[in-house]
């Protein structure tokens, strides 16, 4: 196992019934600035509650906030908190307002020039608004970690950063709040999360049975719980396992001591600015692709997997780590995300603008070992073209 450190001051408040705690997190007398998106909160329940149990407080609204969460809106916000002199924000919905929530508490109080630098330069986070979160949307595990994606609409651009000083104080996690949410959404949730999990799992073997063990336990429950709440979305028990599993897919607990790839996600993010394809499709497009060919650098965690989440231990190594694959792949299928780039009209074109990406930002490579070089991308990228 390699050295680690392990931080996460995230309150969790987790179930039915318990917004009315709500006052008890929040400064009294704060001004706060409520940040949501499309309007989900007003369907199901949740705006009524929360105003009802913060009726003694000052609250400005800021709704709006896309699912790929823009830096042009989030600038937006900044400005309301500087002319309203906001000083707590609450994020309620799912990674996208949250992610976008922790930008804007950063954005808010940068000083060392354009609040973009955050994302395009990696410029440090010395001090942001405090903020906490209302989750409804579980997917993404930004609720209970330091980290934020954000699109620039102006260049097509979606990066990230993560910074202590963005930690939610608190996250209420409430699945009966899930359970409106369209199939849709409950698909692509449960897909984020497993692939987060993949990219901190699927690396190579680091002596670390504990982790490994722990992250095998997300993934076996996303493969259970999945199709129920794709099924029903208001299936209360299922959709709290679900929840629960994508938090803990990325509070940090499961990366202690082993290595991360990520280039997954890198790979995903260019696909998402280009053509607007929901965040975890690309995953599930670039995913099978990858381990494709990369399976002999990936072979160990690769038959490791397939034994332990999908029970596959007959045949050659190569006989199982294709079946691994295609079930992992079929998987994504029945939950309704496809799997292939011509599925999404994306063709060779696109191919050659994201290798040409990552050439110019000087991305030699990356992945837990450096593997994934440009050329690597462009081989992941075609064999997912038909």
């Amino acid at each position: 196992m390699d050295n680690f450190e392990f931080f996460n001051p995230v309150k969790v408040i987790f179930g039915k019934d318990q917004l009315s705690k709500l006052p008890s997190h929040i400064p009294a007398k704060s001004k706060v600035l409520m940040i949501y998106g499309g309007g989900s909160i007003f369907k199901n329940g949740v705006y009524t509650q929360l105003k009802e149990n913060l009726k003694n407080y000052h609250i400005v609204e800021f709704g709006g906030v896309e699912p790929n969460p823009r830096y042009e809106t989030a600038m937006k916000a900044v400005a309301v908190i500087k002319a309203q002199k906001i000083d707590f924000l609450l994020a309620v919905g799912g990674g996208s307002v949250i992610d976008a929530t922790k930008f804007i508490a950063a954005a808010a109080l940068f000083e060392e020039g354009d609040p973009w630098d955050i994302l395009s330069k990696q410029s440090p986070v010395k001090s942001a608004l405090p903020l906490g979160v209302l989750l409804t949307l579980p997917a993404t595990g930004s609720e209970m970690n330091t980290n934020s994606v954000m699109t620039r609409e102006e260049t097509h651009e979606k990066l990230a950063f993560a910074s202590t000083k963005v930690f939610p104080q608190f996250s209420f996690l409430l699945p009966d709040a899930a359970g409106s949410l369209p199939q849709r959404q409950a698909a692509n949730g449960v897909v984020d999360a497993f692939i987060h999990v993949i990219e901190q799992y699927l690396t190579y073997p680091v002596n670390a049975p504990l982790q490994d063990r722990f992250a095998e336990s997300i993934l076996q429950t996303l493969v259970e719980e999945g199709p129920k709440v794709y099924a029903n979305p208001a299936d209360y028990e299922a959709m709290s396992n679900i929840m629960w599993s994508a938090t803990m897919a990325l509070n940090g607990l499961i990366s202690c001591g082993v290595p991360g790839d990520w280039s997954v996600h890198s790979i995903g993010h260019e696909l998402t600015a280009l053509h607007e394809i929901d965040h975890a499709r690309t995953l599930a497009i670039v995913l099978p692709g990858l381990w494709t060919v990369l399976k002999n650098e990936k072979k160990e965690k690769l038959l490791q997997y397939g034994q332990r989440v999908w029970n596959v231990t007959e045949g050659t190594d190569d006989e199982r780590i294709t079946k691994t694959i295609n079930q992992t792949e079929s998987f994504f299928n029945s939950l309704g995300l496809k799997t292939k780039l011509s599925d999404y009209g994306v063709g060779v074109e696109t191919i050659d603008k994201i290798v040409d990406r990552f050439e110019k930002r000087g991305w030699k490579a990356i992945g837990d070992r450096q593997l994934i070089t440009p050329t690597v991308i462009r081989a992941v990228l075609m064999h997912q073209l038909k």
